[in-house]
Order: C-alpha cells, then sequence, then structure tokens
C-alpha cells in the first residue's frame, strides 16, 4: 500500500511541477520573508510620491492580514507575543500609508506592546535607520563609525574589505546616511517618537571599543588632509553603491540595500525622479509575489535557487535529461551562470563561473545556487559537448571558493575575522563575516561526491571531510546556517560524508543518525522552531514540516541498507504532509534563514522540492 502512494505522490509531483514551468524553462515561486519588505515597500512609495494607490492598498491589506489578534506582528508562527522590530516596521507603515486611521483600535494595540517591550532602543538595527531616516530616532545612537572606515587600505588588518558582502553592501549606504544625519522632511510623516524611550543611554561593551580603537587607528594613519578624506569616503560609498547596480536597477538585487540606497541617493542631492532612483523603484515592484495573504515583496527572488532544485529534483525522480522540460530548465540555467568579475574574485583569484539566486543577480553568486545550477546540469553536460565548459568553469569556482579551514562559505572565501562581529549592528556575529557553514560545507562536499564523483582521496574533499567532523555538535547534530537549522545542518553533514566515501558505520554518522531519531516527532515527521538559530540548541516544532521530515528522513536513508522503523513511520508522515486534509501551518512555516534572529524564509516551492527528492531516494534504494 505505501509502496502505490510512494509511487502515486512521485507522479503527482513530477506533474505538478511540469505545470508550473514557464516557457523559458524556469521556475518562479514565492520567497516569502517578513512583513519588514511589504512595510518598507509602502514607506518609499509615500517618501517618493510615487503614484502608486493600488500597490499600497493591497500591501496595507496584507499588513493587516498578517497582524497577529494582540495587534503585533511576527516573523514566525510560534514566536512568542510577537517580533518588536516586525510590529514597529508595520506600525509605522500603516500610519505612513494614509490609509489607516491614527485611533485605529488595531493599531492602538500594536502601540502597546511597542511599549510594553522597551521602545525603538530595543529594536533590531535595520529598523532603527529606517526611524532615523524619518526624524524618529537620532542617529546619535546609531553607527559610531566615522565614513573614512571605507578608506582604511586592505593591507591594514582591519577594513571594510573584510567585511562580508552582505555586510559591505548594507554599510556603504547606511554610513552615508549617518555621515549626512539625513532627515527626510516631508508634511506626511507620522510622528511616533513617543513610542520610543530616548533617555536611554547607549553603552558599547569592551570588544566594540576594541573594534572602534582599532579602526580609529587606522584612520589616523591614513596620509591626508581630514576634509579630503571625508570627501573621498563619500565618494567611494557612493561609488560602491553605483557599480554594483544591477540590470534591474535594484543594489546587488537585494529589497533591503536598495531601500537604504535609494535614501542614501537623497541624503547627497539626488532628486525623487533621478533615472536611478526610478529605475530602481522599478526593480522593486518587480520582486512582488502572491502569497494566500495577498501581495508580497520579496526581498530577493528565488527564481534561479528554484529553478535549479526542481530540475535536479525531477532528474531524481527519474525524469530523463532529454526529456522536454529538463532541456529547456538546463537552457535557462546556462545563460544564467556568471561571466562578470564580482567582489568575490579579490581574494579567491578564480575565473567567473557560479550562479546567483536571482535572475538579476550577475556579479554576486554563491556555493550553494552554484553546487545547485551543476547538480540539473551535470547529465545534460556528459551528454552534450558544448554544455560541458559549463560544467567546468562551475566545478572551478566551487573548488576555488573553499576556505583555509577546509569548510565553503556563501559568498566570499577566507572572511573570518572574529572581531568584525563586534560591529555595532545588530545581526553582526552572523552577518559581519561569512564563515565556513556545516550546511555548506556538507551540500558541497554532497555535489563532489555524487555528481563530480569525487572521494575522500581527494585532497581538498578530505580537508572538507575533516573539517566537517570537528563541527559536529556534542548531542551527534550539526548547526545549519541557513536553514532551520540542526535538522538542515545534520542533513547536510550526512549527506555530505556519505557521498564522497564515509561509511554509515562510522563513529560520528551514527551519533547523528542516534540523535535523528531521537527527535522523531510522534507522528513520526520532524519539526524544528526558528528559535534553534536563537537560542543555538534544538527547539522542537509542536507539528512536522514537509521539508524538514524530508531532510531528516533523506539522511536516514543514505545510513540505512534497509527500512527501519524509524524511516517507515517517517515516510508514512511526509505522504500524509503531502497528502492529508491537513495543511496549513506546516506547508507555510518558513525553514529557511537568511539573517538569525531577524530574517526567516518560507520557500514556497520547499513542500515539492525536498519531498520529490526524498521519496525518490526511498523508492530507488529500497525498491
Amino acid at each position: 500500500m505505501m509502496k502505490k502512494n510512494i509511487e502515486s505522490t512521485i507522479r503527482r509531483l513530477i506533474h505538478d511541477l511540469k505545470q508550473r514551468q514557464s516557457e523559458q524553462g524556469s521556475w518562479s515561486f514565492c520567497f516569502e520573508n517578513s512583513v519588514m519588505t511589504d512595510a518598507y515597500m509602502i514607506i518609499l512609495i509615500r517618501s517618493l510620491e510615487a503614484d502608486e494607490d493600488e500597490l499600497t492598498r493591497r500591501l496595507v491589506d496584507r499588513l493587516w492580514k498578517c497582524q497577529t489578534r494582540e495587534g503585533t506582528w511576527k516573523l514566525f508562527e510560534d514566536e512568542r507575543e510577537g517580533n518588536l522590530s516586525s510590529t514597529i516596521d508595520a506600525y509605522f507603515a500603516l500610519r505612513f500609508s494614509g490609509l489607516v486611521e491614527k485611533e485605529d483600535k488595531r493599531l492602538l494595540r500594536a502601540e502597546q506592546f511597542i511599549k510594553k517591550k522597551g521602545g525603538f532602543h530595543k529594536a533590531h538595527s535595520i529598523t532603527k535607520f529606517m526611524l532615523a531616516i524619518f526624524g524618529q530616532f537620532d542617529w546619535k545612537h546609531l553607527l559610531p563609525i566615522p565614513i573614512e572606515f571605507l578608506l582604511l587600505p586592505k593591507t591594514f588588518p582591519l577594513n571594510f574589505w573584510d567585511l562580508s558582502s552582505y555586510a559591505r553592501v548594507h554599510l556603504a549606504p547606511l554610513l552615508l546616511l549617518k555621515n549626512e544625519r539625513f532627515i527626510l522632511k516631508k508634511s506626511n510623516i507620522p510622528n511616533i517618537r513617543d513610542l520610543s524611550r530616548s533617555s536611554e543611554i547607549v553603552s558599547f561593551n569592551d570588544r566594540e571599543l576594541r573594534l572602534f580603537s582599532k579602526i580609529s587607528e587606522g584612520i589616523q594613519g591614513l596620509a591626508s588632509i581630514p576634509s579630503q578624506l571625508h570627501q573621498k569616503a563619500r565618494q567611494f560609498a557612493l561609488s560602491y553603491m553605483l557599480q554594483r547596480i544591477e540590470k534591474d536597477g535594484t543594489y546587488l538585487s537585494y529589497f533591503s540595500t536598495t531601500f537604504y540606497m535609494i535614501f542614501a541617493l537623497l541624503s547627497l542631492g539626488y532628486k525623487k525622479n533621478d533615472p536611478i532612483i526610478v529605475k530602481a523603484m522599478q526593480g522593486l515592484k518587480e520582486m512582488a509575489c502572491e502569497t494566500n495573504k495577498g501581495i508580497h515583496i520579496q526581498n530577493s527572488p528565488s527564481i534561479v535557487w528554484d529553478t535549479a532544485l526542481i530540475s535536479y529534483a525531477l532528474q531524481e525522480a527519474g525524469v530523463d535529461a532529454g526529456e522536454g522540460s529538463i532541456k529547456k530548465s538546463v537552457g535557462y540555467l546556462l545563460k544564467e551562470q556568471h561571466f562578470k568579475y564580482g567582489d568575490w574574485a579579490i581574494e579567491s583569484g578564480v575565473n567567473p563561473g557560479g550562479w546567483g539566486f536571482s535572475e538579476s543577480n550577475s556579479i554576486h553568486p554563491d556555493v550553494d545556487d552554484t553546487t545547485a545550477a551543476l547538480r540539473a546540469i551535470t547529465y545534460s553536460a556528459a551528454e552534450n559537448p558544448l554544455i560541458r565548459p559549463s560544467w567546468d568553469r562551475g566545478i572551478e569556482w566551487v573548488i576555488g571558493m573553499q576556505n583555509r579551514d577546509g569548510g565553503w562559505p556563501a559568498f566570499e572565501k577566507n572572511k573570518t575575522k572574529q572581531i568584525l562581529t563586534s560591529f555595532p549592528l545588530d545581526g553582526a556575529e552572523a552577518a559581519a563575516i561569512d564563515p565556513s557553514t556545516p550546511d555548506l560545507t556538507g551540500r558541497t562536499l554532497e555535489f563532489l561526491g555524487s555528481r563530480a564523483g569525487l572521494t575522500g582521496d581527494h585532497p581538498q574533499v578530505k580537508k572538507g571531510v575533516e573539517w566537517l567532523k570537528l563541527m559536529q555538535k556534542e548531542d551527534g547534530s550539526w548547526y545549519g546556517r541557513w536553514g532551520v537549522c540542526y535538522i538542515y545542518g545534520t542533513w547536510a553533514a550526512i549527506t555530505g560524508m556519505k557521498a564522497v566515501g564515509v561509511p554509515s558505520s562510522h563513529k560520528q554518522i551514527q551519533r547523528a543518525k542516534t540523535w535523528l531519531e531521537s527527535i522523531q516527532q510522534k507522528d513520526g515527521g520532524w519539526g524544528e522552531s526558528c528559535y534553534s538559530d536563537q537560542k543555538k540548541t534544538f527547539v522542537p516544532l509542536s507539528f512536522s514540516t514537509p521539508s524538514q521530515t524530508a531532510w531528516a528522513l533523506e539522511s536516514l536513508i543514505c545510513i540505512e541498507d534497509k527500512p527501519t522503523p524509524a524511516i517507515d513511520l517517517g515516510v508514512t508522515a511526509l505522504l500524509e504532509l503531502l497528502n492529508g486534509a491537513a495543511g496549513g501551518i506546516n506547508r507555510t512555516y518558513p525553514t529557511g534563514v537568511g539573517l538569525p534572529g531577524n530574517f526567516y524564509i518560507h520557500y514556497h516551492s520547499y513542500q515539492w522540492i525536498w519531498p520529490l527528492i526524498t521519496l525518490s531516494r526511498y523508492k530507488e534504494k529500497y525498491g
């Protein structure tokens, strides 16, 4: 009975995905993140006096639908009470929209929560910067780093280029805004300063003070007249942004960076109708997608990522590489491979050949998207000599991105200076550097083993495996940085090590297996809370999710020669999640992470991709 159910579910998933493919060969699913992007889009429209009343109305409608009964907004369903920053973002946007009465009871409930939680001083740095632009928060409380920091040479022990690409691309506009003490003056800006506890004193810890001292020392050593130095730094920040504007007008293809770039340009005297700003706004509008609660602005559309993973999943499920849908997807992916040098090339020294997350992304590839795309084109490259050069360039790029410690980062290699995690921005411990992570290292090893045919004898594979072994937690799990969270990291580590020849009997794989079985839910599935990556320990959900169940199951299938009770119970649970009447929260809970504690992602594609791969693995291995 279960065999028939597995086969019919695989057929249905294949059929559904083929139906959703675009003419150009891609798949476009929503990359659903927090309400921040929806709120900030309303704020942008009103700030620039754009003629977007219908879009504003629809975004306002979605914000109301996302509000809890208590008047708050959350990052994830089981977040206790609500999220302060999300609630401030949504509250300010609704007030700014011009479509909501100040005395609306729903807003009053949000006000009470904001005050109860300590006001603006307790919010995330990104929210504070937004508020400062509108005169609601004092610039003096933000980012005590002189803009001249941008000019420190790469030879100085601590400089702008040591930061991760994600941190740099945000820091350039933020430093400009802070330097100008920019405040947008408009009559329709709501005054919500009474929600802030402005008397609070901002203090810095010893690590932060050491960082400031080191930066100050470097700036004092720069040979130039202070006024000239200041102007050079402003010009550098401007040039850095303008050189990284993508073809759709966005700044490195992110909503959040583009939002702050627009205000940084305004702070330098650009007009709201400047072609750069007009095109940036158009690019942001194109990031809209539909959710069950209405229109949503994505932080960065996931079309390349989704297409690569879906094409790979279909092939794993038995769809031939010569079949039309696969040929079209491979053709699409080949066009999206990068040929331009980006910041990643400064440290790596390899030629372009990676893939990015979004269609508009042409200079900011990452390891995870690249191995995903390479998985999808593997069989086509083996049969078609015209595709082989793309494969070779991609492999060279991935291997060239390995960090000194043996693991793999996301975007750039060797951005690992720990002192930068003290940078005075919330989330700096995760975003200021781009270290090796178990999930990316495991996924890269899995690709190199299963698709490129490399084994533990290969020097770089061996180094990666050794690093991964060192990262295992005492309970047997691995931490995953870009997914939620220990299930994700453990799945990546197990499948990665197994693909390059580490035997199932190895003590670390056995410990991981024991841990996975120990956290299996009563219904047979697996579910992990977003709280895990904040508390840095496994926090279970009260329900199972399709993607986390699929990850845990694939790990166990990878280890076991025949089905175990845990595997069969898990498969039954996964089939129920996919085919049963219950859906809702199980399928919409975010299992992707952008920034721990602040940015979680519900990938709408994941309820197809990972279950399809896992059920296909079960069928292939156990018949």
